[in-house]
């Protein structure tokens, strides 16, 4: 028997200008496509953490004055890769080279993971760095 298929949602933030910052905001690091598609499969449950996310993560934290794109994905890259988050480490490579990271410096980063955070855990991130890359012709 077919499963039914799951309700559309809707966004419901708390507080709508963070919410509509943080869309802006994610939007032009992640890409547009991408945030479409994940609002698009959100179902109840998971829109309540499309809400928290967009509202708190983008609307909160990345677009307070105090640090630039740029190094929040450079702070993203090293404590994602540290812990070992695969499929969002790919998801923010793309997002740091959308923010102007260049190879060099993700290899930089990710050379400085290794030091302070293990060999395996750099050697996954330069793993999906690389795959990346190559995704993007780079």
């Amino acid at each position: 028997m077919a499963k039914p298929a799951a309700k559309k949602a809707k966004p419901n933030p708390r507080n709508k200008k963070l919410y509509d910052e943080g869309m802006k905001m994610r939007k032009a690091v992640l890409g547009a496509a991408y945030v479409d598609n994940s609002m698009a499969g959100a179902d109840d449950f998971m829109m309540s953490f499309q809400d928290i996310t967009t509202e708190y993560c983008w609307g909160y934290a990345w677009t307070r004055p105090g640090l630039s794109k740029k190094t929040r994905s450079m702070l993203n890259l090293a404590m994602l890769a540290a812990l070992n988050r695969g499929p969002e480490l790919k998801l923010h490579v793309n997002g740091a080279l959308n923010n102007g990271l260049t190879k060099e410096e993700i290899k930089e980063i990710f050379l400085q993971v290794a030091i302070y955070c293990g060999i395996p855990a750099s050697l996954d991130a330069f793993k999906t760095a690389s795959g990346v890359f190559k995704d993007r012709g780079l």
